[in-house]
């Protein structure tokens, strides 16, 4: 099932968390703390500005982005958890 969000929202996919602890201790997922990376699956159309015209959104799916610890809104789709969030909510692109 494909998702496109609206405006100037974006939907990223969380990088995975890391199961071993610096020291090599294996970590249970309730431990592990949730990543603030993700790679950008699918862009909105742009945001609407006041006089009704659509500026379009930097990013582009695939890029990988880092965001606020309680950026977005988790959503699942299709047994996967994607963050539902706007463009302004993400704080770097990584090269």
């Amino acid at each position: 099932m494909a998702i496109t969000p609206l405006f100037d929202r974006i939907v990223v996919k969380r990088s995975e968390g890391q199961a071993t602890s610096p020291g090599g201790i294996l970590l249970p997922d309730a431990a592990q703390e949730k990543r603030q990376e993700g790679v950008v699956v699918s862009v909105g159309a742009g945001k609407l500005l006041d006089e009704g015209t659509i500026l379009p959104l930097e990013l582009k799916g695939g890029e990988r982005v880092l965001f606020g610890k309680y950026a977005g809104n988790e959503i699942k789709l299709g047994g996967e958890t994607l963050l539902l969030m706007r463009e302004d909510e993400v704080l770097a692109v990584l090269d």
